[in-house]
């Protein structure tokens, strides 16, 4: 079978786009076929060499200790693209002894998948040979195409393989999720990516025209994608000879990968994860950094402003309390100056929170406050603390008794402002951290004010 790139670029992919089979002319064996691309001449031939997936191939890895047992469930294979998928799935279809069928979602649809299961059906009926089937991009059907896949899996007619780019606990069906093992595949590190290299020098009979501070930048351009770095490798062993490039001269050659990053799916809620995080651990570097990756993928500041303003009142709130206004105001820069040079005041503000003291009592405050807002229902406020407009609410007792804090010692008379007959709730509790040390001191004295006079309301 001669390969084919698939809709996600996967490294290694085997099969059409469409799903048909492709066959080589008699007497072409593939390797060494110069209109192949590279990546596609060292697709590796046994599980054994996939780089990069040692945790699912090594020795006590899920795939090993699968095909150890003899029994390969359905699959889901998570990962970004070059990580191996395709070439991961043909070889277990060869492994197992089972027949390999390729489909693409972005180029099928419900006919190619009913006569795919056909085709399972009546070779298993008339061969007694099981059928793999690899459905890439398997995300992008929707969820009645999903739940097309659940008969022939309950029943065996295939064993379903699907790759996905998206996090199929978003992307996919819990009732398809439930019947496959969903796998996750690494993106490539350093090790495997200068592998790949040393494969591609002897295929091509020579070492890369590049130096080794430049090599490292050509893995560094790959980030993580060995069908990438295979493609770059390809355009400098086209070159014709001369001096190794140093890392600027290979950067005017090459093009960088673009930066994987996708806003509204699941990069764009682990990459705002990690910055609100960083922040929280008071780290201004990697605030700065995750902060930087989020722009350079595209994100709209005034979404990563929103969520620092959230932060501030979130995660520094009381300990700092002029970390808030610092935040509006520099959402407020961004808008006058917009892109670049509104981003270095978001910058700033990333700094700020970071180094910032840190205090949620007044978020956990706030929620203590609304769960037991919903406990309580419709008690009413106090007499003495109701409004009094008319002189029948005064004939009833609205206000009689309130006293004017600040006409009290220090502006402070400790009445009970709550329902009658409720127990006082402590709510809010300061941290010894930032401005809050000072409240919990004053808090303190208030709350021994409070109870001497709720003893002496007790003793009358």
């Amino acid at each position: 079978m001669a390969g084919r790139r698939n809709a996600d670029g996967d490294l290694f992919g085997d099969g059409s786009a469409d799903g048909s089979s492709v066959e080589r002319p008699a007497g072409e064996s593939g390797k060494g076929v110069r209109t192949q691309p590279l990546a596609d001449r060292l697709r590796p031939g046994v599980l054994e060499d996939v780089c990069g997936q040692e945790h699912l191939l090594g020795p006590q890895g899920a795939l090993s200790l699968m095909l150890g047992r003899g029994s390969l469930s359905s699959l889901i294979l998570w990962g970004g693209p070059g990580c191996g998928k395709t070439t991961i799935a043909r070889l277990l279809a060869d492994r197992a002894g089972l027949q390999f069928t390729q489909i693409s979602a972005v180029f099928s649809g419900v006919a190619d998948l009913k006569r795919a299961f056909e085709q399972a059906a009546q070779r298993r009926q008339v061969m007694g040979q099981g059928t793999l089937l690899f459905v890439d991009e398997i995300h992008r059907f929707n969820r009645a195409q999903q739940d097309g896949f659940l008969p022939y899996v309950e029943r065996g007619t295939v064993v379903l393989v699907g790759a996905t780019t998206e996090n199929p606990s978003f992307a996919l069906n819990a009732a398809l999720l439930s019947r496959c093992q969903v796998l996750v595949l690494h993106r490539l590190d350093e090790a495997s990516l200068e592998a790949l290299l040393q494969r591609a020098e002897r295929e091509i009979g020579r070492a890369l025209p590049v130096t080794e501070e430049a090599r490292a930048t050509l893995r560094a351009m790959a980030d993580g994608d060995g069908r990438y770095l295979l493609n770059m490798a390809e355009q400098l062993a086209a070159m014709p000879e001369q001096a190794p490039l140093d890392t600027a001269h290979l950067t005017q050659v090459l093009a960088k990968r673009a930066i994987l990053y996708d806003r509204d799916r699941e990069e764009h809620y682990n990459l705002i994860s990690a910055l609100h995080k960083s922040l929280r651990g008071s780290d201004p570097d990697a605030g700065l950094y995750w902060f930087a990756r989020m722009l350079e993928g595209g994100e709209d500041p005034r979404y990563i402003a929103r969520r620092l303003t959230r932060f501030a009142a979130e995660d520094v709130g009381q300990a700092d309390p002029a970390a808030l206004p610092f935040a509006v105001s520099a959402w407020e820069t961004y808008e006058r100056l917009g892109s670049p040079e509104g981003e270095l005041a978001l910058a700033q503000l990333v700094v700020r929170l970071a180094t910032s003291p840190k205090s949620n009592a007044v978020y956990v405050a706030y929620k203590r406050a609304r769960a037991l807002a919903r406990e309580t229902g419709s008690l009413m406020p106090p007499a003495h603390i109701r409004n009094a407009p008319t002189r029948l609410m005064r004939d009833l007792g609205y206000g009689k008794g309130y006293e004017y804090d600040h006409d009290q010692e220090d502006a402070f008379s400790g009445q009970d402002y709550f329902p009658d007959g409720m127990e006082r709730p402590v709510l809010y509790e300061p941290t010894d951290r930032g401005r809050e040390a000072g409240l919990r001191e004053v808090m303190a004295r208030r709350d021994a004010i409070r109870a001497g006079r709720g003893k002496e309301r007790g003793e009358r």
